[in-house]
């Protein structure tokens, strides 16, 4: 992340000093936690209570950073060592809660960033849940399903002791899948000899898990998207979508726009991105890259209707409606200006921080609407939480009762961060509405648990 990050009011700049000093080169983790206390200031403000119970030196600082080695066997009998992390970053609003990346690029930084953005995203879902994110820098592209589960075994031996439904819950993200989950949990299971459903969510329907909760972070990018525009007298109905990435979220925003009348017409990998001006053909894309595990420009080849783009971002296609779905800092402020000029009008975020935060501010100053992450995509956690609750009542809801919770609950933390803004004198600013939401409620409780 290279644009330079705005001035701080002075009620919170000591605070991101020592956030810089204590954890030096953690671009991604001063990023994410510059952007909340930028919002939170005027909270400050008018809670002194918050300052004088140090709310905010507290929060910044994970309640337990877990690091470990991960040694596995390939399958030519190499050993290969990997680094695990778990950052359990806040634990006051209910147990730790937050998703396991399997990808080259995790590092430190990048858990804590994501850690900490999981704090205010639960709160804002008003579920009880704590944040917290893990993950390893293991590629699981390319390895044999025998690799794969060596890697999670060797993983949940030593993650599990800092695991349970009543104290940290893990899912998937980037990398982690059903597949992956279930080798995790199994694994629990079997060095804890205990079969506590509601330790791990993302569990297959089969054996635990809840329906929609696949779908839910990518349905809730849309949900959300359908909130904001519904503020303005419009939906999605007859709007061209371009969205990012083609893994899970990527694949479930095609799926709901298009159920709302949209034309979704991108989706990308890696290696550049399709444009797909008849619609994206979502059973080609699942089949390409869920089964084949092929690569995006194979759907070029293989539907008429497309091109493919090496190189380059989805950004640079004429749309209404961004979903940015793949991964952090994806969308930088030339193709916010790319977006703007070719005339779009609302942007969710699907990934969590795919807008640098000059991005942001452009299109801000443009006036297009801007659902930031921790409100747009909380619908992934949402429904873990709903998996949750069906666990410990040993309980299964209909597809459709879930996905009628899980639109309840995004238009719910719409409301809540558009009253919040408009609350503090920012109309319109769902950054800012988010971050104070969330803050407020964390804040709330850490000041009536005293000094923990």
């Amino acid at each position: 992340m290279s644009e330079t990050l705005a001035p701080l009011p002075d009620a919170v700049r000591s605070v991101f000093d020592t956030v810089q000093l204590r954890n030096p080169r953690e671009p991604e983790f001063q990023q994410a936690v510059h952007e909340v206390l930028h919002s939170i200031a005027p909270v400050l403000e008018s809670h002194p209570e918050f300052v004088a119970g140090g709310i905010v030196e507290r929060l910044v600082e994970p309640e337990r950073q877990i690091m470990f080695r991960v040694p596995w066997i390939d399958d030519a009998g190499q050993v290969r060592v990997n680094r695990g992390y778990r950052i359990q970053f806040s634990s006051v609003l209910g147990p730790y809660k937050g998703g396991l990346r399997f990808h080259p690029s995790v590092n430190l930084s990048i858990v804590k960033f994501l850690g900490f953005e999981q704090i205010f995203k639960n709160a804002l879902t008003g579920q009880g849940i704590g944040g917290a994110k893990g993950g390893s820098d293991f590629d699981p592209h390319g390895r044999s399903n025998a690799e794969i589960m060596r890697f999670c075994q060797s993983f949940m031996n030593e993650l599990y002791r800092h695991l349970g439904e009543h104290t940290d819950v893990p899912a998937g993200d980037i990398g982690v899948g059903a597949r992956e989950i279930g080798f995790l949990f199994g694994q629990y299971r079997k060095v804890t000899n205990r079969h506590e459903s509601g330790m791990f969510t993302g569990k297959g329907v089969q054996w635990g898990g809840a329906e929609v909760r696949t779908e839910a972070t990518g349905y809730g990018a849309v949900f959300f998207a359908e909130e904001m525009l519904a503020v303005r007298g419009d939906s999605l109905a007859g709007k061209r979508v371009a969205i990012s990435g083609s893994g899970n979220v990527a694949t479930y925003a095609i799926d709901k726009a298009r159920q709302l009348g949209a034309t979704p017409v991108t989706a990308s990998d890696s290696s550049g991105y399709i444009v797909d001006d008849a619609g994206i053909d979502l059973a080609l894309l699942r089949e390409l890259k869920e089964v084949r595990r092929a690569r995006i420009s194979d759907y070029a080849r293989e539907r008429p209707s497309a091109r493919f783009v090496e190189g380059g971002t989805p950004w640079e296609v004429a749309v209404d409606v961004a979903i940015p779905s793949a991964t952090q800092n994806e969308l930088d402020v030339d193709d916010a200006r790319t977006l703007i000029a070719n005339g779009v009008i609302a942007v969710s975020e699907g990934a969590n921080m795919p807008s640098t935060p000059g991005a942001v501010a452009a299109l801000q100053e443009a006036g297009v609407l801007f659902g930031p992450g921790k409100a747009a995509n909380a619908g992934g956690v949402a429904t873990s939480a709903l998996e949750m609750s069906q666990n410990a009542a040993r309980q299964r809801w209909s597809f459709d009762d879930s996905e009628a919770k899980l639109r309840a609950i995004m238009a719910d933390i719409h409301r809540s961060t558009f009253e919040a803004a408009e609350r503090y004198g920012r109309p319109g600013d769902y950054v800012a509405g988010a971050n104070i939401t969330g803050f407020e409620r964390v804040a709330h409780a850490m000041l009536a648990q005293g000094v923990i």
